[in-house]
């Protein structure tokens, strides 16, 4: 896929994406919003595909639970065939249990036990979908005291085991950093960078809560200059890749977004070399 730079796609602006035709280089949608054929978000999505590469970016697979995956798989097979995306991405987090599913993506304990149940997951879904998909990882507000890998190791692991690839969110991993106290530069060099298909960018904010201040990973703003930063020390590691900004609450105008784009793609077009692709 080409190192462009995206919009995450959301209702609001599907119509004035189609009349204006800003020049993004992809769009990106949550899968599960189009999993009924024929309804009026999958016909949107229909239109937009005609013009624009679609990505699809999943948040119920719960990829660290033991959740039956079969509906959901099927669901989502019928719109990888009716849209044929570029790319197909997930979490690297649990969000269901016991058939109860939650609002949140919810952090895993990074042990042996997880890594094998998490790669055993992917290889359900790549095999079911005949396709690669990829990892995303989370924003974290605590960690598990009995993980005994760290998380950058755990994600290279996952990728390398399942054959999958990884949707680096850079938001993500400041957010984290902060909250843990993380170095944000060893983690990105602790990922297998040839295993980095995708990143993304988004808006974040902090809180005091009970006396401690976190960072919260809102998606209601444009990208802070520190991810900015930590966006370029990521590209001049691992490359231009393709990225997308997230905006998914107090959304502004389709201008503003793709101005955040436009920003991305300008770093992305500093560091184009010769290899402009990502081999998918």
């Amino acid at each position: 896929m080409p190192a462009l730079a995206g919009i995450g796609l959301r209702a609001p602006h599907h119509d004035p994406l189609l009349v204006d035709r800003p020049a993004v280089g992809f769009v990106e949608v949550h899968s599960e919003n189009y999993f009924n054929a024929g309804s009026p978000p999958h016909r949107a999505l229909t239109a937009t595909r005609a013009h624009y590469p679609v990505s699809l970016h999943g948040v119920g697979l719960s990829l660290g639970s033991d959740t039956p995956l079969a509906d959901h798989l099927h669901r989502l097979a019928d719109l990888v065939r009716h849209i044929e995306p570029t790319l197909v991405s997930d979490h690297l987090c649990w969000c269901a249990a016991s058939g109860v599913h939650l609002n949140e993506l919810l952090p895993l304990p990074y042990t042996e036990e997880a890594l094998d149940l998490v790669v055993a997951r992917i290889g359900a879904v790549q095999d079911a979908l005949g396709r690669q998909i990829l990892v995303e990882n989370v924003s974290s507000y605590l960690e598990f005291s009995h993980s005994t890998i760290a998380e950058a190791e755990f994600l290279g692991a996952v990728a390398e085991r399942a054959d999958c690839g990884i949707l680096l969110d850079v938001n993500n991993v400041y957010v984290s950093a902060c909250n843990h106290g993380w170095d944000a530069l060893a983690y990105l060099d602790a990922l297998p960078a040839q295993r980095v298909w995708q990143l993304h960018l988004a808006g974040h904010q902090r809180r005091s809560i009970d006396g401690t201040t976190l960072c919260i990973d809102t998606h209601d703003g444009p990208v802070a200059p520190a991810v900015w930063r930590l966006y370029e020390a990521t590209l001049a590691r691992l490359g231009p890749r393709p990225t997308l900004i997230e905006w998914d609450a107090e959304l502004p105008p389709l201008a503003t977004l793709c101005d955040q784009a436009g920003q991305a793609q300008r770093r992305l077009d500093q560091h184009m070399g010769a290899d402009r692709a990502v081999a998918v």
